[in-house]
């Protein structure tokens, strides 16, 4: 097994359940055009965020890193006519290209877009009550996941979903001597879910046109 045949297996499942669309293709090509890195979950990833937001029946979603918005659109097509998704966004020329993408996507009034830093962002959403969220979606720094896991657990109720992308880091989380500061708060954060007896929780590695990594999927008992 080697990454061509990831890949090559990650595009026979595109065609099959993620086949060419023209709004998420333009999200794409906005992205490279706008110079932003290529970092966004793939089709088939894309995919399971859209499943499992139908199955759970998600009224109010909440996403920590937005890039061009490429997860906000398979993530918003999920939501009922008066669902919500809110995204957060540390990057000013990220956001406008997301926007854009969302526009074009005609969810720009389900789906808003705040800029500025997370964990400045997190606090405002808790004291406004914009939640609970039914699905939290955590997809930025690293470093500051247990932070991020710490609010979506403020931000939730029993029956939510939290999934937290990228946290095998091509394995490394398995080592517990590893200095990077990324890996270590994927751990960290780790470790705190399986420690909190609010949330029932797993992680799963993937392979895949993105390469090897994975996420974990914690469903909230309570708060």
């Amino acid at each position: 097994m080697n990454p061509e045949q990831w890949s090559s297996v990650d595009q026979y499942f595109d065609g099959l359940f993620a086949p060419p669309d023209a709004v998420l293709e333009a999200a794409l090509a906005a992205t490279t055009e706008a110079g932003l890195p290529s970092i966004n979950v793939s089709p088939t990833q894309g995919k399971l965020l859209h499943v499992l937001a139908k199955a759970h029946n998600v009224r109010k979603i909440l996403e920590i890193g937005t890039l061009a918005g490429y997860s906000s659109i398979w993530l918003g097509r999920a939501l009922p006519a008066d669902g919500k998704l809110i995204t957060l966004e540390i990057d000013p020329k990220h956001a406008a290209v997301a926007r854009a993408n969302i526009v074009r996507a005609g969810l720009d009034e389900q789906v808003e877009v705040i800029i500025g830093k997370a964990i400045e962002s997190l606090p405002r959403l808790d004291s406004s009550s914009a939640g609970p969220f039914d699905l939290v979606f955590i997809d930025a720094d690293k470093v500051s996941t247990p932070d991020y896991l710490t609010w979506a657990m403020r931000l939730t109720k029993p029956g939510s979903l939290i999934i937290i992308d990228n946290v095998v880091r091509k394995g490394e989380v398995a080592d517990p001597k590893v200095t990077d500061v990324n890996v270590q708060g994927v751990q960290k954060a780790l470790a705190m879910l399986a420690a909190d007896q609010r949330v029932i929780a797993t992680a799963i590695q993937t392979v895949g046109s993105k390469g090897y990594d994975g996420f974990s999927l914690a469903y909230v008992v309570g708060t």
